[in-house]
């Protein structure tokens, strides 16, 4: 592969990344130079994104529900802020673990083409990227109140911390759950201006989730994480993984239901609690289809099962958006 001095490669030579979605759109119209940056953003992976943004259209309509008469137009816009604000943070916390990682994944094979192990862009420009992107999202967060603000000024710590975690715990995907959650608290600060113990369950329902999925798309690497040193939890759990996932989608379920229940517990009427459980209900259907069909030896298909988790996420979503309608 030839580079030029300034340490960007000739991104037409680069081969795709091999979990990137086929046909994307960063690969096929996204102009040549722009590619490096794009796909350190994980632009030409969007399921990051989503599964960054559903904690937070879990939690805004569930807040909504909670009280009706706190519906508003500005909901409207906590859930564009939300989901731009998740590309962007999605995008700078990649380019973040991107530059922390940058040399363990020159050793693994799935990762070896990332921008940054492949030489396309330099540390400091992968730095550069990050800072731009944080700092769009921050601009997007200060139209926000304040609480809210400090909530996800917070959100920063666990963020900078989990490219490390896989250096010194088996549970790095805990961590991976307590940065890819927050929206939950902090849609559910940005409509209400407060938190509650319903959006901390429901938190804790998305942290237990994240352990479920992360640990699936985890399985890809666990022969190469072996050899390099990278701890993970599908290293930890190998042959038990099934069993364990299966406790963590309960557990994810549970602390759905008592979220939902505790906030809508003075809603009027049962049509809004109804839906809201149904939405839990097929929430754990979905988990428990991907337990039967999983095949922890299948690379292809645990990225498959990782993937649709955007549409495990969306169930519960949208019940609770019906929900939120008709409370």
């Amino acid at each position: 592969m030839s580079e030029s001095n300034s340490g960007q490669g000739n991104t037409d030579d680069i081969a795709s990344i091999p979990d990137s979605v086929d046909g994307n759109w960063v690969d096929t119209r996204a102009p040549a130079a722009s590619r490096p940056y794009l796909r350190l953003s994980r632009f030409d992976r969007p399921i990051g994104s989503w599964l960054l943004l559903i904690p937070c259209v879990w939690a805004l309509p569930l807040a909504v529900a909670s009280n009706p008469e706190s519906r508003r137009l500005e909901d409207i816009w906590i859930v564009f802020a939300c989901a731009i604000g998740a590309v962007l943070m999605r995008g700078a916390g990649c380019s973040w673990n991107d530059f922390a990682d940058r040399k363990l994944d020159a050793q693994v094979r799935r990762t070896r083409n990332r921008p940054l192990p492949a030489g396309l862009v330099t540390p400091n420009q992968a730095l550069a990227w990050m800072v731009a992107q944080a700092l769009l999202a921050f601009c997007i967060l200060l139209t926000f109140n304040s609480f809210a603000i400090v909530v996800g000024i917070a959100s920063l710590v666990p963020v900078a911390f989990y490219p490390f975690a896989k250096r010194i715990t088996w549970w790095p995907q805990i961590f991976l759950g307590i940065a890819f959650n927050w929206g939950a608290l902090l849609a559910w600060a940005a409509h209400a201006g407060s938190v509650s113990i319903a959006p901390v369950l429901l938190y804790l329902s998305g942290l237990f989730w994240t352990l479920f999925y992360d640990t699936i798309y985890a399985h890809q690497d666990r022969e190469d994480d072996r050899v390099v040193g990278i701890r993970s939890t599908a290293r930890l759990l190998g042959n038990y993984t099934t069993r364990w996932l299966f406790l963590f989608a309960i557990l994810s379920i549970m602390l759905m239901s008592a979220a939902a229940l505790i906030a809508l517990q003075s809603s009027i009427g049962y049509t809004t609690r109804l839906l809201a459980i149904a939405g839990t209900v097929a929430f754990g259907a979905h988990l428990m289809w991907q337990l039967n069909r999983l095949d922890i030896c299948d690379s292809d298909l645990c990225l498959n099962l990782f993937r649709s988790n955007r549409n495990a996420g969306l169930l519960p979503a949208v019940f609770f958006a019906v929900a939120a309608l008709v409370a």
